[in-house]
This record gives C-alpha cells, sequence and structure tokens, in this order.
C-alpha cells in the first residue's frame, strides 16, 4: 500500500488516498488539496466554458508554486 510523503517526512505512518498530479507524491486526505480547473471548449473567439470543472489533486507545495507562477 502506498504511504503519504508527506506523512512520512513528520514520522507517521499514513496510507495515501491519491497521488499529486503535478509531482506523483503519494498523498493522504490532510495533506491533499482539490484544485478545480476550468475547461472550455471551441475555437477562438467562439469559446464556451463547461459547466463542470475538472478537478486536480496536489500536494501543498505544487499549490502554492501553481498559484504563485500564476500571478508572476
Amino acid at each position: 500500500m502506498m504511504k503519504c510523503y508527506d506523512c512520512m517526512e513528520e514520522g507517521k505512518d499514513t496510507g495515501a488516498i491519491c497521488v499529486c498530479i503535478s509531482c506523483g507524491k503519494g498523498l493522504c486526505m490532510g495533506h491533499s488539496k482539490e484544485l478545480e480547473l476550468p475547461v472550455t471548449v471551441g475555437t477562438p473567439p467562439d469559446l464556451k466554458r463547461l459547466p463542470n470543472s475538472l478537478p486536480h489533486l496536489v500536494c501543498n507545495y505544487c499549490l502554492n508554486q501553481t498559484i504563485e507562477d500564476g500571478f508572476d
């Protein structure tokens, strides 16, 4: 069974429930964050945003890097 990478660094033994979409670390519920990405279809200028977004599970480190890079 895969273990949570961040828990192991803290000395805990917790099973992973997902894998970070960015770096591939195994994560437990406490160390995973859901990042909703909007989905658009079509070609410019006729783009349409779909009502449902795509959930991406990421670790705290990758989430912070994504948000920082997005606003640089």
